[in-house]
């Protein structure tokens, strides 16, 4: 049996961490973040439609793509009406087959390995965003939430934001109540390290039919 979950949560709120410790406790994880970086590297599959609808200047001189003009670009003050949705129509395509074959690819590890029960999860910060269009159907969603003043303070301390730049990254992510309304799990990163991982630790006992 497999179980298809996806995972999603605002930035800085903890969903990295907890699809650590989903990894850890045996899960297999397709990560969407680093499969749109893998894209992006020099020679990704990516690159040559980014330029053609950026221009030049969305590519470093390694021939890898130029993130922060990219931002700026595309999220910030600088962006073209549609730029995000230009970006989104190269990139998702390439995110998507890609994840389709490492779906495929933990379901067929799993059957020849016989276990009882595979958890697959699919990190997605932007899940509620592309629900509709996302080739995939879940058994679980879950989201990782804490309050907007608490992930903004972790992106300025953590990574050296500024309070503009941890607010533009917000404000460019679906709201709280929209990762709400697709999930069937909410899981709180406020509360502290062991909680949370204990929360965790419950439900992927409950997925795979084992004991804590």
């Amino acid at each position: 049996m497999m179980i298809r979950v996806g995972l999603t949560g605002g930035i800085a709120a903890g969903k990295s961490t907890v699809a650590a410790h989903m990894r850890q406790l045996g899960a297999v994880l397709i990560d969407y973040d680093a499969i749109a970086r893998a894209i992006t590297r020099p020679g990704g599959a990516a690159l040559p439609a980014i330029e053609e609808a950026f221009g030049p200047d969305s590519l470093l001189p390694d021939g890898s793509l130029n993130r922060s003009w990219m931002a700026d670009h595309v999220f910030g003050s600088h962006a073209e009406p549609g730029a995000r949705e230009r970006l989104d129509d190269i990139e998702h395509p390439l995110v998507y087959a890609e994840a389709e074959r490492q779906d495929r690819q933990a379901y067929a590890t799993h059957r020849a390995a016989a276990d009882d029960a595979v958890v697959v999860i699919h990190d997605v910060p932007l899940l509620a965003e592309v629900i509709d269009t996302i080739p995939f159907r879940f058994d679980h969603i879950v989201t990782v939430e804490a309050p907007e003043s608490v992930r903004i303070a972790r992106m300025m301390d953590e990574r050296g934001m500024s309070l503009e730049q941890a607010q533009g990254r917000i404000r460019h992510q679906p709201r709280a109540a929209a990762r709400r309304a697709i999930a069937d799990i909410v899981i709180d990163s406020t509360q502290s390290i062991e909680q949370m991982f204990d929360a965790v630790d419950r439900l992927y006992a409950q997925w795979t039919g084992r004991k804590g």
